[in-house]
């Protein structure tokens, strides 16, 4: 019997694009803290989402800085959207943030997330948060953990992309080696 945490060895990627999509409107309809600081989803595919934030008055500190919860938050949620993709119940299991430069008032700020890695339950995913001028503001890592149940139940979920193998780990070629944990 196959192992229901194990990835889905030959998804089709338009079905798994969809799904991403459904699934990251599904949990944008019930996420009242993306709605509050406005943030707008720009884009989902499996494994991947990027969400944009302006920085609003009410969002910078005693420095006249973007407060680093909202930064933290902007990537959280860009690290949520991409690790849920699959439509399998995933919450964060850690997360760590470097603030590298700061954020104005007015900026379009942009985070990134990709899947790093994905193994039965467990994944490592990246957040670069980039204001319109392409200079990163922050890196964000999160370890997900797949809980029980569905983003959206009756749904198919997805695990993997295509050709991945249902007995081996995931791993995206490019991941960023060192980051803190």
């Amino acid at each position: 019997m196959p192992d229901p945490a194990s990835p889905d060895p030959d998804p089709d990627p338009e079905t798994a694009r969809l799904l991403a999509e459904q699934t990251a409107e599904a949990m944008f309809s019930r996420d009242a803290a993306s709605k509050l600081i406005d943030l707008k989803l720009a884009s989902v595919r499996p494994g991947y989402s990027r969400l944009t934030m302006l920085v609003r008055p009410d969002m910078v500190n005693g420095h006249h800085i973007c407060h680093g919860g909202y930064l933290f938050t902007l990537a959280d949620s860009a690290f949520a959207y991409a690790c849920n993709s699959y439509n399998r119940n995933t919450v964060a299991s850690a997360c760590h943030i470097d603030f590298l430069t700061p954020a104005r008032e007015g900026e379009l700020l942009e985070a990134e997330c990709e899947e790093r890695s994905l193994a039965g339950r467990t994944g490592v995913y990246d957040t670069t948060i980039r204001n319109a001028r392409g200079k990163v503001v922050a890196l964000f890592r999160g370890k997900s953990y797949r809980i029980a149940g569905e983003v959206i139940a009756g749904l198919e979920a997805e695990d993997s992309e295509p050709g991945a193998s249902s007995s081996a780990a995931r791993q995206v070629p490019d991941a960023v080696e060192g980051n803190p944990q």
